[in-house]
């Protein structure tokens, strides 16, 4: 629905289109936020503008308070999921405030407009040993095998993003020290370290499996795809559920991340050190993770104690 809805954005050239155009600017050059947070700004608010135009408004004094509220009803009655009707609430929000503050929409509508909270969800975690079967997956005598391998083994080794592993060149990674730099969320840079695991997969992959991809082509980004450009979000979406299917695991990109961060505290690591090493701005984000290792401890104390009502003694 977005894509086709900026396709059709181009065709306007009423007030609300050149106003939507300014923000996103606004967010480009002074806010500096991330690609995709900005891509994500752009589409909510032409789907937004779509919809407005149905009931021929064209400029930001003609919205009202109400509109708003049909628009978010009419999302939810089609079935969209909360988090993502609070997503196109935060665009809206933020396009009203700075209208605005711009002097170009007379007062904020959506000032007292509340946001709708979604259920918290808990992650997606794979166990320890279902982590180990699906690192296990490349057939490492490949090219693309190879790949493969050393593209999962970096994400689990150091909890990485999507985004932040697959923006990485190779002079990002110090394999004789055994440290990744990345860049996260608001650009923040943070180093991480990697495990002799990765590093020795990632020195096969360099050495052999990225050279014969490049196709003696230039360019700075680590991962490439079968013909030597940048590996894209989709692609890596389509191997890791590829793998994650032949053992049965209904997998996202993001699950080996909440897997490790998980791990880490089932094995002992400081909330601290785990925020640190996954890059949260704020330590709540990290505290989901204890509820998940909190689930851990309970199902062992179901299955090990002899007074949990739930232990089954076994056979000797």
């Amino acid at each position: 629905m977005s894509a086709s809805l900026i396709k059709d954005n181009s065709k306007y050239s009423d007030q609300l289109k050149w106003e939507i155009e300014s923000f996103i600017n606004y967010l480009i050059v002074e806010r500096a936020l991330a690609e995709n947070t900005i891509i994500s700004y752009q589409l909510d608010l032409y789907a937004f503008a779509a919809f407005l135009r149905s009931r021929e408004i064209f400029n930001v004094n003609q919205i009202g308070h109400n509109d708003i509220i049909e628009y978010l009803a009419i999302l939810k009655e089609a079935g969209i999921q909360t988090a993502t009707i609070a997503r196109y609430m935060a665009a809206i929000k933020s396009f009203c405030r700075f209208e605005t503050a711009e002097k170009r929409m007379d007062k904020d509508i959506s000032q007292n407009l509340q946001t709708p909270r979604p259920h918290a969800m808990l992650p997606v975690v794979m166990s320890q040993a279902q982590t180990d079967k699906l690192l296990s997956q490349p057939d490492t005598g490949k090219p693309l095998g190879l790949r493969d391998k050393a593209l999962l083994e970096l994400m689990y080794a150091c909890g990485l993003r999507v985004s932040e592993l697959l923006s990485l060149t190779a002079h990002d990674i110090d394999l004789k020290l055994g440290f990744v730099r990345c860049i996260g969320k608001g650009s923040k840079e943070r180093i991480i370290p990697v495990g002799s695991v990765a590093i020795n997969y990632l020195n096969e992959y360099l050495n052999s499996s990225r050279p014969f991809l490049l196709h003696q082509k230039q360019t700075r980004e680590l991962f490439l795809n079968n013909r030597g450009t940048t590996l894209t979000r989709q692609g890596f979406w389509k191997i890791i559920k590829a793998y994650g299917n032949k053992l049965n695991l209904d997998i996202s990109p993001h699950t080996l991340r909440h897997s490790v961060a998980t791990h880490l505290l089932e094995n002992g690591a400081d909330l601290r050190v785990v925020q640190d090493f996954l890059g949260h701005a704020n330590i709540s984000t990290t505290q989901i993770y204890t509820h998940l290792d909190s689930e851990h401890l309970k199902k062992s104390y179901d299955s090990y104690h002899p007074r949990s009502g739930k232990f089954v003694k076994k056979k000797e």
